[in-house]
């Protein structure tokens, strides 16, 4: 008997709880790797705390400078008003303190005008990553009605012709641009819908889905960050870049849109065409020859400069939470891949290499992100975002993988 309870913990120890096979090494990265946990959430709350006393009443915290020591805040309609408030409950889900919670909750109500903002495709970012996480800890029936009303204003940008949502209006640029990041906004859509809201907007969203598939990723599984479309006829016009070093180049956060969107879309519509999409994606990202050794990307995978190009952390910690989903959709070596691959991108995002020191980096628990290298914006400084996904990872591999 006691030799048959032996033979069973063995294999467990061998085989992991995920099915894929552990060795001393991984399951002392899993220690590690909880420790890092424990310590960034507290860290986070600390720092956002700080975070707190910086930022204006009206607007959402965005990044710092440090030569200057400026504290960046934008304006509610800004792409990224909802990455605040979404990791201020983040934080306050894995420390119960109730002053992070005040805090999210008076962020909430500053960006709640937006619910009913028609004049771009980031309504999920600002709403879902927002009120949706609101919603899930508190279950309080207001936040669920503004993510319904937000995915109304969202679905007037469904254009019939192209069979998607349009992300940017008409400019001087384009004439009607679909981006990858678009992807990411598919999630408050669909949840809508599942959770008792109009059958149409996870119908817009499948829709979406398909005709990015279909137009805005190359045979390689990487994406091209624009598709413009002729409105009238509903062709591709072109194909193109904002952010990227090219129009075909491979730009990192680009990619990592892509790779959290089909994952999600997988998760919500159990399509095996969109699950395998983003195993290729991921496999793209990873096996990349220009994807440095500790796992955080330079801004685009074909970068000029390299090895001094610059890093961005963002697509770091946002490819490493799609991993981890994505992880959980797949069996085998592909499986033990993706976790490792994560797991070296989460290590490496806790290292002072990107951790800030607390009381620095304006409140930022990230160094080292690029908005648009392209646009000379936003290069190798603190972003909303990248902290927003590395709390996101933390927690998911504490739920998952622990």
């Amino acid at each position: 008997m006691l030799q048959s309870i032996a033979a069973i913990l063995l294999t467990t120890v061998s085989t992991g709880l995920f099915g894929y096979k552990l060795n001393a090494q991984e399951t002392g990265r899993q220690t590690q790797l909880k420790n890092i946990i424990q310590t960034n959430f507290q860290f986070a709350d600390s720092q956002y705390r700080y975070m707190m006393t910086l930022t204006p009443k009206d607007k959402m915290p965005q990044s710092y400078e440090a030569k200057d020591n400026k504290f960046i805040a934008r304006d509610i309609q800004w792409w990224c008003s909802g990455f605040y408030p979404g990791s201020l409950w983040y934080i306050y889900e894995q420390t119960g303190n109730p002053v992070i919670k005040q805090e999210a909750e008076r962020s909430l109500s500053v960006i709640e005008p937006n619910q009913t903002f028609t004049g771009n495709h980031d309504l999920g970012f600002m709403m879902y990553c927002s009120f949706g996480n609101a919603y899930r800890l508190t279950k309080e029936e207001k936040y669920k009605q503004i993510i319904f009303r937000s995915s109304a204003s969202l679905a007037t940008r469904y254009r019939p012709s192209i069979k998607a949502i349009q992300s940017w209006n008409k400019n001087a640029y384009f004439n009607c641009p679909v981006i990858i990041d678009n992807m990411m906004n598919l999630e408050m859509l669909s949840w809508a819908t599942d959770n008792g809201a109009d059958a149409k907007y996870k119908d817009i969203a499948i829709t979406h889905a398909n005709t990015t598939m279909a137009n805005q990723f190359m045979k390689d599984y990487s994406s091209y960050h624009i598709v413009d479309y002729n409105l009238e006829t509903g062709k591709v016009a072109r194909k193109a870049t904002w952010q990227g070093a090219a129009n075909n180049s491979p730009w990192a956060r680009g990619q990592g849109w892509g790779l959290y969107g089909y994952t999600m879309m997988y998760r919500f519509t159990k399509n095996k065409k969109y699950l395998k999409l983003a195993q290729n994606i991921a496999k793209f990202i990873i096996n990349h020859p220009n994807l440095p050794a500790d796992k955080i990307p330079y801004w685009d995978f074909e970068a000029p400069l390299m090895p001094l190009a610059k890093r961005d952390a963002s697509a770091g910690a946002l490819i490493a939470s799609a991993l981890l989903e994505l992880a959980t959709f797949t069996t085998g070596k592909d499986k033990a891949l993706f976790v490792d691959n994560a797991e070296q991108m989460i290590i490496s995002l806790a290292s002072d290499k990107y951790k800030a020191k607390y009381g620095t980096n304006g409140g930022f628990l990230l160094q080292h992100s690029v908005g648009a290298l392209s646009l000379n914006s936003e290069i190798d400084v603190p972003l909303i975002y990248a902290d927003y996904y590395f709390l996101e990872a933390l927690k998911r591999y504490k739920d998952w993988y622990l």
